[in-house]
């Protein structure tokens, strides 16, 4: 169960490697849960806790996909053309 732990800790701490981190943090604590209920129950309070692990592993993928800025179409077209009447800024 430690080892989950750590892969939660490490997985929070490297936003920089992106999603495929997270994503291997998450089959690796799916892999652990299976085992631990395996050993000690469905029922058992490890089980839960490993199978929680997971969830706040698949929660936290969601925040950092939602944190991304989108761009508008608006700024899509201005980046590539920025020139374009639409998207000069004036200072009043």
């Amino acid at each position: 169960m430690t080892a989950t732990y750590e892969r939660f800790d490490t997985a929070n701490q490297s936003e920089q490697n992106g999603n495929t981190s997270i994503e291997q943090a998450i089959l690796e604590a799916i892999a652990e849960a299976r085992q631990t209920c395996e050993l000690n129950g469905d029922g058992s309070p490890n089980c839960a806790v490993a199978w929680d692990i997971v969830e706040e592993l698949q929660a936290e993928k969601s925040h950092q996909h939602q944190a991304k800025h989108h761009k508008t179409s608006l700024e899509s077209f201005c980046d590539l053309h920025p020139e374009a009447l639409e998207c000069l800024i004036y200072d009043v």
